[in-house]
């Protein structure tokens, strides 16, 4: 099919009359075309936008906060439609697509809802006077997001975004647009106001740089890669936009000596082979006391051996393929780049050759890698695949040093039987979020970011309402 860009409520034909083509990477087939967006196009959707952002910003949070209520249930009713596509557009287990992400797309909006209604008004009383700190729309704001959770990670920008009152120009990415353009058509199905949200589908070099560079858009929200993350901030920050940038990772995944290690195993396989470790938050090193490595290896590899991989559409696969053959191509280099650093490849380390309708796809075998040094190429440098690297750490102390020993701060895991223990460790592990005896549960009221090179600022609860608001102070002095 041929998509389009959707600005002021309406599909729009790119001006240039050019497309892209959109595969699916578990079939290689080309399932879509969608627009190779320009300036030009992006120019369009900030009109639209700014047209849109007196009426929107006029409304009451409360009639905000009801829009949002309309698109949640109107995506509730076709939440088999996203998973499906969704499913066919990343590669990703059809389970794993209900399960994530349409689950969390649909819950991002009942959550902004419900957390709006409860936003608390900020006074601070002074001897003679009252300070009131309120919330004003930025204004239009750029959104762009990653290939690999799209929808989940789009709407969990545009929900809070929209609450707080301002409009968007968001840019999905190129490899995965087509839950974005089932957004749109949602939001046409219910009469959502024109020009409020605006998506414009093309290449980061083109439309998203142009996204950064149009000096009407007040802030911009991404979530990708580290590198492209260096390029947005040295952009938008000299023109003073907010920002918010939630980048890469290579998080670390900690056994301690006393942890279940049956438990623990299960974690750390899941932690770092879901969504065929195309997350963020993934843990792609394995850390493991020396007194219970031996122990606990074969424990992870059956672990991995369980997960099938598989067609998508089939509801028993576990793992897909990545998101595209130049991905696999650069995954499959970091393995070989492994046995070259001396590691051992001791589960998968190969591309995977499936029966048809599968037979072209961009499979790759779950893989760990045992025997690389803590420093070494393959076990700091974020590979967003299928492959873990597990080393061997004595006491607590040299596993917080191994965690620590990257350019990443992003995400982690400590496993143990001590929640104190290991809560102390958490603590000192240089990361935006880390869990104890479990991996990616999630309370959405809680700060969600990273440090080091992992990003800058924080998503979810107050502080996403926070970024997408301008908050201003008013003291009133007594008579």
């Amino acid at each position: 099919m041929q998509i389009e860009n959707f600005i002021g409520g309406n599909f729009i034909a790119p001006l240039n009359g050019d497309y892209l083509e959109n595969h699916n990477p578990a079939t290689g087939n080309v399932t879509s075309h969608i627009p190779n967006s320009t300036a030009d196009d992006i120019a369009e959707a900030v009109q639209a936008a700014q047209d849109a952002l007196p009426a929107w910003s006029a409304l009451s949070l409360s009639e905000r906060i009801e829009w949002l209520e309309k698109i949640a249930q109107a995506l509730e009713s076709r939440k088999d439609e996203i998973a499906n596509i969704e499913s066919m557009d990343t590669g990703k287990p059809i389970n794993l697509a209900r399960r994530v992400d349409a689950a969390r797309s649909i819950s991002n909006f009942e959550f902004f809802a419900k957390h709006a209604e409860t936003l608390a008004e900020l006074t601070y009383e002074m001897d003679d006077a009252t300070n009131y700190v309120i919330r004003k729309p930025i204004g239009v704001v750029g959104l762009i997001t990653p290939w690999n959770l799209p929808l989940y990670l789009l709407t969990w920008k545009i929900a809070p975004a929209l609450v707080m009152g301002n409009t968007i120009v968001a840019k999905p990415s190129e490899l995965t647009p087509l839950t974005a353009n089932f957004l749109c058509e949602v939001l046409a199905s219910i009469d959502f106001p024109k020009g409020v949200l605006n998506i414009v589908h093309g290449l980061g070099i083109n439309a998203g740089q142009a996204i950064l560079e149009h000096p009407q858009i007040k802030a911009i929200s991404f979530t990708g890669g580290t590198s492209t993350g260096k390029i947005v901030a040295a952009t938008a920050a000299p023109m003073f936009k907010k920002l918010s940038l939630e980048l890469g990772g290579k998080n670390a995944t900690i056994i301690l000596d006393d942890a279940n290690l049956s438990t623990a195993a299960k974690g750390a396989a899941r932690a770092a082979f879901t969504n065929s470790g195309q997350v963020c938050l993934c843990g792609s090193r394995i850390l493991v006391d020396a007194k219970i490595y031996d122990e606990f290896i074969p424990l992870l590899i059956d672990a991995v051996n369980t997960m099938k991989v598989g067609n998508p559409a089939q509801d028993d696969s576990d793992i897909g393929s990545v998101i595209s053959p130049d991905h696999m191509k650069k995954v499959l280099s970091y393995i070989e780049l492994a046995k070259q650093e001396g590691g051992r490849i001791i589960s998968g380390g190969e591309r995977m050759i499936l029966p048809q309708p599968n037979s072209n796809g961009s499979f790759i075998a779950p893989t760990i890698i045992e025997g690389l040094g803590i420093d070494s190429r393959c076990a700091t440098e974020e590979i967003f695949g299928p492959v873990a690297t597990i080393h061997k750490f004595t006491g607590d102390e040299e596993a917080i040093r191994m965690a620590n020993g990257t350019e990443y701060g992003l995400a982690g895991s400590v496993w143990t039987a001590d929640l104190a223990r290991g809560k102390s460790v958490a603590e000192k592990v240089e990361s935006g979020i880390l869990w104890v005896n479990t991996w990616l549960h999630r309370d959405l009221r809680t700060p969600f970011g990273g440090v080091k090179n992992s990003g800058v600022g924080r998503e979810g609860g107050d502080w996403s309402l926070n970024f997408f608001s301008e908050l201003t102070n008013i003291c009133v002095k007594d008579d």
